[in-house]
């Protein structure tokens, strides 16, 4: 079979301008995955402290560095927007919001959400 070099060949993906649904898709599974990395962040530190007081001083010191502080916040965001989005997912699953605009703006919510949820979360902390 002899290659035809006539045909009209499909632009790279970077040539296309993928929705804001395509993008919060993926940005769902990587939440999830960063979801379960906390998760094992969070045993740990569970286990430092059922273990000797140097291995708790040791993680408690890594979660309350400035650096632990960030990486906490960026957990707890990832937790608000995969719970958001989920949330959006089961309202997929029983056939509403599947319009374009209705998507557009359910992301946007989930979004707003995860962000809004996320500061409140951290201003209570922080002020207890």
């Amino acid at each position: 079979m002899a290659w035809n070099d006539k045909r009209p060949l499909s632009p790279h993906l970077q040539h296309y301008k993928l929705p804001l649904t395509a993008y919060l898709s993926v940005a769902h599974r990587a939440t999830g995955i960063v979801n379960s990395a906390a998760i094992v962040l969070l045993v740990l530190l569970i286990a430092s402290a059922a273990g000797s007081p140097d291995s708790y001083a040791f993680m408690s010191g890594i979660a309350n560095s400035w650096f632990g502080k960030l990486a906490l916040f960026g957990f707890t965001i990832t937790l608000y927007y995969h719970m958001a989005n989920g949330i959006r997912h089961l309202f997929w699953d029983v056939g509403h919001g599947f319009e374009m605009d209705m998507a557009k703006k359910s992301g946007n919510v989930c979004l707003a959400a995860a962000l809004a949820l996320s500061l409140i979360t951290w201003m209570v902390a922080l002020a207890s």
